[in-house]
C-alpha cells in the first residue's frame, strides 16, 4: 500500500509543479510569494499531500507563467479531451509543456501563440 494517500496526484501534479518551478529557476519561497500561496502549503502540494483548489492552481499558473488549464488537467479537475478537443492540439501542447529545454516563460509564450493560431483557424 502506498504511503502517500494522494499518490497519483503527487506524481502528476506535484512533480509537474516542481519541474515547472525549477525550470523557471524559482525557489519554493519565490513561487510562494509570486502566487500568493503559503510556502508550507506549496511544499505539501508538490509532495502530493494536499489537493489544491482550482483557485490555488490558477494562482500557481500565474506565478509559473503556464496555462491554468494544464494544471487543471494534471490535478484531474479538467479532462484532457475536454480541455483540448483535438488530439493534434493536445499533442502540440503536451510536447511544448513537457520539453525540458524550454523555460516556463518560453512554454507559456509558445502555448499562447499556438492557441491564437488555433482560435483564428476555427473562426474561418
Amino acid at each position: 500500500m502506498s504511503k502517500n494517500p494522494l499518490n497519483d496526484l503527487g506524481e502528476s501534479l506535484g512533480d509537474y509543479l516542481r519541474e515547472q518551478r525549477t525550470s523557471a529557476q524559482l525557489s519554493l519561497r519565490q513561487l510562494s510569494e509570486l502566487a500568493g500561496v503559503s510556502n508550507p502549503y506549496l511544499s505539501q502540494i508538490e509532495r502530493g499531500l494536499k489537493r489544491p483548489s482550482a483557485e490555488i492552481l490558477q494562482q500557481l499558473a500565474k506565478g509559473l507563467e503556464v496555462s491554468a488549464e494544464s494544471l487543471y488537467v494534471r490535478a484531474g479537475i479538467l479532462d484532457a479531451e475536454t480541455a483540448h478537443p483535438t488530439s493534434d492540439a493536445l499533442d502540440v501542447r503536451r510536447a511544448v509543456a513537457e520539453d525540458p529545454v524550454l523555460t516556463a516563460r518560453q512554454k507559456k509564450t509558445l502555448l499562447d501563440i499556438y492557441a491564437s493560431y488555433v482560435e483564428d483557424d476555427s473562426r474561418q
